[in-house]
């Protein structure tokens, strides 16, 4: 029976103390997340402290960025030079960090922009779809695209159509991209702008936001999780095959 003080382990043991099960373990390892098992003379893997550190820091990782990113970090942590695996985990901080600063952007566009004074408006405060893709940042098609969802719709000038942006108008693509940078989906988007649009949305709107919010710091806890196995998995001393320093279930 193997017990904490073995120095070899079955592919049971990494699989109870990482959470998995013996084939998610098998193949995690086919995956290259858990560098290659040892065998034994009858063909049995053989695993180490390292597997068991990989594995536990692809659990946490794949909760923080998602297991396509969590599995290309975990092989460059075996494959590549610790620069360009620190660097990958790096950026998987900064992508967090830009959620939560647009997610607070999109909290105050859902509170202060859909209350914004549109009353007493003149023709000259209208706006092409040039001027406001130029304000907000994106691209004309991406205003089109509002369009024919039904998120930011323009008036259209005769004789032929051509879309100009009242200031209502603009509060709307304001509100829209606002919230599609912080990760709204069309199809909600399009349930609520009316109630925005006439202030009775205002709490849904923060609900959900309310809601993303709780996602982005479990992740953020998820990518802390991750950064103990990982650097156990970047020591020069820990060996495949020893069960020194093992943590326990």
């Amino acid at each position: 029976m193997t017990t904490l003080n073995s120095p070899f382990w079955r592919t049971i043991d990494v699989a109870r103390r990482a959470g998995y099960s013996v084939q998610q373990v098998r193949n995690l390892e086919r995956d290259g997340v858990l560098p290659p098992a040892a065998r034994t003379t009858a063909g049995y893997r053989v695993y180490g402290e390292r597997h068991l550190w990989s594995a536990l820091a692809y659990r946490a990782l794949a909760t923080a960025t998602g297991p396509v990113e969590a599995k290309r970090i975990v092989r460059a942590v075996h494959e590549r030079p610790a620069g360009e695996a620190l660097a990958l985990l790096d950026a998987a901080h900064a992508r967090l960090d830009r959620e939560r600063t647009d997610l607070a952007l999109a909290e105050e566009a859902a509170l202060a922009i859909s209350k914004d004074p549109v009353e007493d408006v003149r023709p000259s405060d209208s706006m092409s779809v040039s001027e406001l893709a130029t304000a907000l940042g994106v691209r004309p098609s991406t205003l089109r695209h509002w369009d024919a969802e039904g998120l930011a719709v323009p008036d259209r000038v005769p004789p032929r159509g051509v879309r100009r942006y009242a200031p209502a108008q603009v509060r709307d693509a304001r509100i829209v991209h606002q919230l599609r940078g912080a990760g709204y989906r069309i199809a909600p988007l399009r349930a609520l702008m009316p109630g925005l649009r006439s202030g009775r949305g205002r709490e849904d709107v923060a609900a959900a936001l309310a809601v993303r919010g709780t996602g982005i710091a479990v992740r953020s806890r998820a990518l802390l999780d991750a950064s103990v196995p990982l650097s156990r998995v970047l020591a020069p001393s820990v060996d495949d095959h020893s069960s020194a320093g093992w943590p326990l279930a």
